[in-house]
């Protein structure tokens, strides 16, 4: 009798919401190991209407969905400046990074960028230049050509550190 792998690897696919880009990364992990799957970024046209990006977003998630099949998902919280306007069409964005994840039925996770930027890089105000030179380290065959690509995949590797507490929390009704 063979007994069931004590860790089975699960598919990470980390979001990282904006109006002019919205990044996405997908890992594997099981246990402490990482693997890099794929990365990239929608990027609607600016002279679309916001109805009209927001859907282009959507269908580009889409897309990554289906392609990646991931089995989590985590997006990074809003960070509010003082441009309210700004920050609620970027609300919006992050509500369509929400939802196409949930529409498969896909739970997400939400994770502060100074929780990204600590798990990442071990300091919760790193600069981007900070993150992608982690990366390389962390997922060495990952290669992201923007920065919001770069972004999705700390998401999805902060997501991989710390399922399993907010998975706890969840259940626990936090």
């Amino acid at each position: 009798m063979t007994l069931p792998p004590i860790r089975t690897a699960v598919r990470i696919l980390g979001i990282d919401p904006g109006l002019r880009r919205t990044g996405w990364g997908v890992v594997e992990s099981e246990g402490n190991r990482l693997v890099f799957v794929g990365c990239g970024s929608v990027e609607p046209k600016d002279t679309l209407p916001l109805a009209e990006r927001l859907l282009a977003i959507h269908h580009g998630l889409e897309k990554v969905l289906v392609e990646y099949a991931p089995a989590e998902a985590a997006v990074e919280q809003t960070f509010v400046n003082k441009d309210g306007a700004a920050t609620l069409k970027l609300g919006q964005a992050r509500g369509v990074a929400m939802l196409a994840p949930a529409m498969h039925g896909i739970l997400v996770a939400e994770y502060a960028p100074n929780q990204v930027k600590k798990t990442v890089v071990g300091a919760g105000h790193a600069d981007k230049t900070q993150i992608q030179m982690m990366l390389k380290i962390l997922l060495p065959k990952a290669d992201p050509r923007t920065a919001d690509a770069a972004d999705a995949l700390a998401i999805a590797i902060t997501h991989a550190h710390h399922r399993v507490s907010a998975q706890r929390l969840k259940a626990v009704g936090g």
